[in-house]
């Protein structure tokens, strides 16, 4: 600025004294104007633009004064700028004015955590995490106020923890662990047990990694003590983990038990239900009555549930893990039942983990059933090809005896009745064909109007009376490329289909629409690529599919129909056409 103003006067100066009158003088002197209009416009521009941010500074100092949580305004190196009066009651002013300086009592490593979320909120605006520490839950939010300052505000979050306790007042002994096995927090709870504040998880627990579930042996003061140990991950790579002593007797219905956050049951070698902590009775759907065993609220394991148990509580099996299905009758869910053995002061007591492990079951079933029918589509594409070829030399033979023999020929009937099943075991053959999708495809350039008006005659045949038939399309439908034939054979399979569930009557709708593709179509393991289609959906109003029937209605000779209605094969061809 000052170079410019300097410029402006010399110029202007020797314009209007040294210069001879003329031209040159004239030009001096504008030039020399020219940079102080500038140079004035400047200065008004960077006092509007700081009397705006003084303004924009002081309305939020205002706003963060009245808030009731923690805010701290800082620039990029964390130094604090300007901070509200609950800040100031809950971190009084030092001689540390960084925010990590201010954290330091309270969090391990305020550093590295701040530094994560100041980078995130330079990139998206703004940052948001929740940790634990030794008085509660924190929740730490930035956000980016301008290239060089940051609004932070530190929510406490007891009140969310579970049953309103802050980690220090849990009953049962907790810790939080960083990457590299770091405790960076431990409640009064495990600090008792452990006999002191420890920095490093092997310090705790002699063998690692910990085993969810199980019984681990953790070093205390007094020496090693039995702990059944649960995880839960956290964010930025924290994990919390919580134990509970088993060496001292069988967990009773106390607070500590009641308060993991894993479902957890105590058993006798029976198999009797002695506690279920909360998180069990929710998973279970109901309190296990008295007297209740494990069999009443679980099944599936393929062999008594009680030998199962009494071969644990024998020690003749090493700790596994076992797939049961729950006894609940709003919804099925499958659980991982871990047991344990440990020994109490009345005898031995098993500790049963439950894992909900629904999804993984979910997931499980829906391989199996993607493995099966490809098995199948391989054994009915084999079949079919040498099973054509007999068919071809019974329907050969069978035209030559027809050949030979007139109607009259008492034979000639039964000639007729063989010809005609060969015929309709070739459309099956050609049905298991094209589910196994070994079919020759003759593509061809289609107008889909003309093709369903071709279609729609046999169609209102086939649908009958009771049933009505409307065809839509879309204004601006274009050619596409596809076999005739077996587009025309999906058509009607599931027009049929759409027909056999309205045995009332109803409506059938076929809707043509055309749909671009930006960015590829991905369902089950089928991916269609980018380009221009045309969605065909066939539409009924009948009483549709039984959920426990839905993940085999593709299976080729699975039909619900009674005997003699159906072959099973419609929907399994065109879902075999359409794959292919």
């Amino acid at each position: 600025m000052a170079v410019v103003a300097l410029m402006a006067a010399g110029l202007f100066g020797i314009g209007r004294l040294l210069a001879p009158p003329g031209f040159l003088a004239t030009a001096l002197m504008a030039a020399g104007g020219t940079l102080g209009a500038v140079l004035l416009v400047s200065l008004l521009r960077n006092r509007f633009r700081a009397h705006v941010r003084g303004l924009a500074r002081a309305m939020l100092d205002r706003v963060i004064a009245r808030d009731a949580v923690p805010s701290f305004v800082v620039d990029e190196e964390g130094a604090v700028l300007t901070r509200n009066a609950a800040a100031e009651t809950r971190f009084p002013a030092q001689g540390e004015q960084t925010l990590a300086g201010l954290l330091k009592g309270l969090i391990a490593n305020p550093a590295a955590l701040l530094y994560r979320l100041q980078g995130k909120a330079r990139r998206d605006g703004a940052a948001r995490e929740e940790i634990a520490t030794r008085g509660g839950h924190l929740v730490l939010a930035v956000h980016q106020l301008g290239e060089d300052s940051f609004l932070w505000r530190l929510e406490e979050a007891a009140a969310r923890m579970r049953a309103g306790r802050t980690p220090d007042s849990l009953p049962v002994a907790m810790l939080t662990v960083g990457r590299g096995n770091t405790v960076l927090f431990m409640n009064e709870a495990a600090r008792h047990l452990a006999g002191g504040r420890v920095k490093a998880l092997d310090r705790l627990f002699p063998e690692l990694p910990l085993r969810p579930g199980e019984i681990n042996t953790v070093s205390t003061a007094e020496g090693p003590v039995d702990v059944v140990v649960a995880q839960r991950d956290n964010s930025g790579g924290r994990q919390e983990i919580y134990m509970i002593e088993v060496g001292r007797g069988a967990p009773g219905p106390d607070l500590a038990f009641d308060s993991l956050p894993v479902p957890m049951l105590t058993l006798d070698p029976d198999g009797r239900i002695l506690t279920a902590n909360r998180l069990a009775t929710r998973l279970l759907g109901r309190a296990p009555d008295a007297g209740c065993t494990l069999s009443d609220v679980m099944t599936g394991l393929g062999r008594t549930v009680p030998d199962w148990l009494r071969e644990m509580a024998d020690g003749e099996r090493d700790q596994q893990s076992e797939f049961l299905r729950l006894r609940r009758t709003d919804r099925e869910v499958f659980v991982q039942v871990t047991l344990s053995r440990m020994q109490a002061g009345d005898g031995t007591r098993l500790i049963a983990v439950l894992n909900d492990a629904t999804e993984l079951k979910t997931l499980e079933a829906q391989f199996v059933q993607g493995q099966k029918m490809q098995a199948i589509g391989q054994l009915a594409g084999g079949v079919a090809h040498d099973f054509n070829n007999l068919l071809t030399a019974i329907s050969g033979h069978c035209d030559l005896l027809l050949l030979r023999h007139d109607q009259g020929d008492p034979d000639y009937g039964d000639l007729v009745q063989i010809n005609q099943n060969a015929n309709r075991a070739a459309a099956l053959v050609g049905q298991l064909l094209a589910f196994s999708r070994k079919q020759t495809l003759r593509p061809e350039i289609l107008d889909l109007r003309d093709t369903l008006a071709d279609l729609t005659h046999l169609l209102n045949r086939l649908v009958g009376e009771k049933v009505t038939l409307t065809l839509s399309h879309d204004p601006v439908l274009r050619p596409i490329r596809a076999d005739k034939r077996q587009l025309e054979q999906v058509l009607m399979n599931l027009v049929v289909n759409a027909r056999d569930a309205m045995p009332e009557g109803g409506e059938i709708r076929i809707e043509t629409e055309v749909a671009h593709l930006d960015t590829p179509l991905e369902r089950d393991r089928a991916t269609v690529p980018v380009g221009d289609y045309v969605t065909v959906r066939v539409r009924d109003s009948g009483i549709g599919i039984a959920p426990d029937k839905i993940q085999k209605v593709f299976e080729p000779f699975f039909t619900t129909k009674r005997t003699g209605e159906g072959t099973g094969l419609g929907l399994s061809t065109a879902y075999g056409i359409v794959k292919q």
